[in-house]
């Protein structure tokens, strides 16, 4: 079968339509609820707010926040799945290698809502940002690879697109880490206010936090949209 039949839209429902339609629920999901998660740290930040106010709004995130979180763990085999349906990855992806994808997945998924509903700190959390970072290390490897050898895995249709969506896939990891990290004083700072109310040193920590996160909920959502756009483009694919 060709490239040009292999990417016709699916019709019927076969795994690899279940796949697409796996792959674009989980990112609508993601972008959906992460924009609520964005609107509702609004009114977190908001000194003219009540302290119960803020702190609904802060559980309203908190659980909105959930579905994105999901939705970043189960791309990883819903990609995978829907490249082994197809018969531009089905020799590379179907068997052994698809249920390691959602052996992965799932174990990873057990992990991040094990930490998700713990103490911060805790021994869930510490795991959850290690497999982060040996996901994101180990994705962004391989694809750096994909990038430059000439006929990467034994690929010859000149896979580039399929690497520069699994480095942007990648960096939503490494950006959603770093979101982390710039947040890590918003906890403690927002515990000041419900305790004691409002004080400008507390509002500072607060709003200050939330703002230097900013830049790195954009820089995820850019990575979502070039990941995106690849998958959909698949610029450069060779005919076979």
């Amino acid at each position: 079968m060709s490239i040009s039949q292999a990417i016709e839209p699916a019709a019927g429902f076969d795994l690899h339509s279940f796949a697409i339609l796996l792959h674009l629920l989980l990112l609508t999901f993601w972008l959906g609820t992460d924009l609520g998660v964005f609107y509702a740290s609004r009114f977190i930040v908001d000194p003219t707010g009540s302290p119960a106010g803020r702190a609904v709004a802060a559980k309203i995130m908190h659980v909105i926040d959930l579905s994105p979180r999901i939705c970043l763990v189960l791309m990883l085999p819903s990609g995978v799945t829907l490249m082994a349906a197809s018969d531009l990855g089905r020799e590379i992806f179907a068997g052994w290698p698809l249920a390691l994808a959602w052996l992965i997945g799932l174990g990873w998924l057990a992990v991040m809502l094990t930490a998700f509903r713990g103490p911060s700190g805790g021994l869930a959390q510490r795991a959850d940002i290690t497999i982060r970072i040996a996901v994101a290390a180990g994705l962004l490897a391989a694809a750096g690879y994909a990038l430059v050898a000439t006929t990467p895995f034994g690929v010859d249709s000149n896979p580039r697109w399929l690497a520069g969506k699994v480095a942007a896939y990648a960096l939503c990891i490494v950006g959603g880490l770093l979101i982390r990290v710039t947040l890590r004083p918003f906890g403690p700072a927002f515990a000041r206010l419900m305790a004691d109310g409002s004080t400008p040193s507390t509002e500072a920590a607060i709003s200050g936090s939330i703002a230097r996160a900013v830049p790195w909920v954009f820089f995820v959502w850019a990575m979502v949209l070039v990941a995106t756009v690849l998958g959909v483009v698949k610029p450069g694919m060779l005919p076979g």
